[in-house]
């Protein structure tokens, strides 16, 4: 037999004796455009520093197991992140659920009055667009950011409901298009 044909079974039964891995192989084969970008990998723990709600509340990824999480990287200061902070928001607004969620991350030197002034006007030449369904959380040492080797922003990390990171996405891309959706869609039914 070819070793391209052995490699194409061997790929399926694995599939078959590991649903997670079919889940995978679903999501990676939906990837078109900007989700191109988005390297799965093995799984593997994610960050476990602390981060804080923007009131300072101690908060940690641990308390997002049982769904699939988005988990984006951000600073105020970052053009491309504020290029996609409105992709998030209709993500969160189409996908978000009990199985699903978008949290946003503000790593870094980043003021409170600025994250919310972001959030509120995130894209200058759209006033009439604003975020109000993503948490403004905040990692203001970066601890969490550097656990999880954030360098430059943004970093789009994808968890799955065990809490491990399967894939992540460097730079911004169109989290609103059909194939992000397409990608997180073959994720969360396949579990």
């Amino acid at each position: 037999m070819k070793p391209s044909l052995l490699a194409l079974v061997y790929t399926g039964l694995a599939c078959l004796a590991n649903p997670a891995l079919a889940d995978v192989s679903a999501a990676e084969a939906a990837r078109d455009g900007d989700m191109k970008k988005l390297v799965f990998a093995e799984a593997k723990p994610a960050g476990t520093a602390d981060f804080q709600s923007f009131d300072g509340a101690p908060l940690n990824l641990s308390q997002y197991q049982g769904k699939w999480v988005l988990v984006n990287f951000w600073a105020t200061w970052c053009a491309p992140c504020r290029k996609e902070m409105p992709m998030l928001s209709d993500l969160q607004s189409e996908l978000g659920g009990d199985n699903f969620e978008v949290v946003t991350i503000a790593t870094g030197r980043n003021s409170p009055a600025g994250m919310k002034a972001f959030f509120e006007q995130p894209d200058p030449d759209r006033p009439e667009i604003s975020i109000d369904n993503l948490p403004l959380h905040r990692d203001p040492k970066s601890e969490l950011a550097r656990e999880m080797a954030v360098l430059g922003l943004p970093i789009t990390v994808i968890l799955n409901p065990e809490g491990q990171e399967i894939a992540r996405l460097r730079g911004d891309a169109d989290w609103a298009s059909d194939s992000a959706k397409a990608v997180l869609s073959a994720l969360i039914s396949g579990s």
